[in-house]
């Protein structure tokens, strides 16, 4: 089984979506796990405090390393193959790549930040492996951890109907996807392209490889740089 661990100061924002559709389904034959740790049961004091100034001055708090060290160290044992990943706008962007990567692997950890961010000693001292979904900012990284558990979870054996469906999605190839069309033949003045009412495989395949390449071209030439 696929297990994921969040480490969150927001428990109850899960499943959320991710308990609903296909990951949703999946949870409940069991085909991946998901459980919630909340930070602030490690707090300190009488009321929980999981945050303090941060050093040298600014705005906002930042979480403790020795409140986020514990409920780690609490939450997860201590052999533990999964990764452990901490949401942030400043992490490695998540690519498609990456998350065939964690599918393929046990499960993940991880840790949803808030404020304005974690201590650093924490991210060094537990190994933690910073992961940003986008050039933008969140409230924390709760919505960002569902986003990559959902990428993740459609990919394990069995979730969607048909494996080949995510073979030819955008980015499995480096390339977005082709577009695409199905019935009525024409709608509102607007025909299904020819081509992919030839019957014709080859030709079918090339169509779609060629506007894969334009669309590419046209949105993401980021993508074209590596060619």
């Amino acid at each position: 089984m696929w297990r994921a661990s969040i480490l969150t100061l927001y428990p109850d924002m899960f499943p959320g979506p991710l308990g609903t559709s296909l990951s949703g389904d999946a949870l409940a034959r069991g085909t991946w796990s998901l459980e919630t740790h909340n930070i602030r049961e490690h707090g300190l004091g009488r009321h929980r405090a999981v945050d303090d100034t941060p050093a040298g001055g600014g705005p906002g708090m930042v979480i403790r390393a020795d409140v986020l060290a514990s409920a780690l160290d609490g939450a997860l044992p201590a052999v533990d193959e999964r990764p452990r990943l901490l949401m942030s706008p400043r992490g490695r962007p998540l690519t498609q790549a990456r998350v065939r990567a964690l599918a393929a692997g046990p499960g993940v950890a991880i840790v949803c930040g808030r404020f304005e961010g974690v201590d650093e000693r924490v991210i060094e001292g537990r190994g933690l492996e910073e992961v940003s979904i986008g050039d933008y900012v969140l409230s924390g990284g709760e919505i960002a951890s569902m986003v990559l558990l959902d990428a993740c979870v459609r990919l394990l054996p069995g979730v969607m109907g048909k494996e080949a469906s995510g073979s030819e999605e955008s980015f499995e190839g480096g390339l977005l996807e082709y577009p695409h069309y199905t019935r009525p033949r024409e709608w509102e003045g607007r025909a299904i392209p020819e081509t992919l009412l030839s019957g014709d495989h080859a030709r079918i395949a090339r169509w779609r490889a060629d506007e894969a390449r334009r669309l590419t071209a046209e949105r993401r030439p980021d993508l074209l740089k590596g060619d």
